[in-house]
């Protein structure tokens, strides 16, 4: 491959070892020396899902997450409080579910007692 051909691959390369700052600079310089520049490199960008994922770059400079923290009984609180507060939730949703269908069912009751009623209501000017 030749160095004409190759270079779009290397810079490509360079910019992913630097990370998601690194295309976003190149973006900026892009639409400073010629705006397509720039709106291609966006293009790109968003259309290879670089401006949405982690890069390795961005990865390795984070702490990495453990589930547990080595002290036992921490642990187990811990679980026990999510635990907990998971099912809180469940109650809470089921709760709103029953009390959105009761509003709901009280609305639609509303509504077909004041249709039978204006059923029921003869029409002024109506002949018989």
């Amino acid at each position: 491959m030749s160095t004409l051909t190759a270079w779009p691959m290397q810079a490509e390369t360079w910019l992913d070892r630097h990370g998601r700052p690194a295309w976003i600079a190149a973006m900026v310089l892009g639409f400073i020396v010629f705006w397509p520049v720039g709106l291609a490199l966006l293009a790109y960008m968003i259309w290879s899902k670089r401006m949405f994922t982690e890069t390795p770059f961005c990865r390795t400079r984070r702490q990495p997450r453990h589930s547990g923290t080595g002290n036992a009984a921490f642990d187990a609180y811990k679980a026990d409080t999510l635990k907990r507060l998971e099912d809180e939730q469940a109650a809470f949703e089921a709760f709103m579910a029953r009390l959105r269908a009761a509003k709901d069912k009280s609305e639609f009751d509303a509504f077909m007692a004041d249709r039978a009623a204006s059923a029921s209501t003869p029409v002024e000017g109506a002949q018989d």
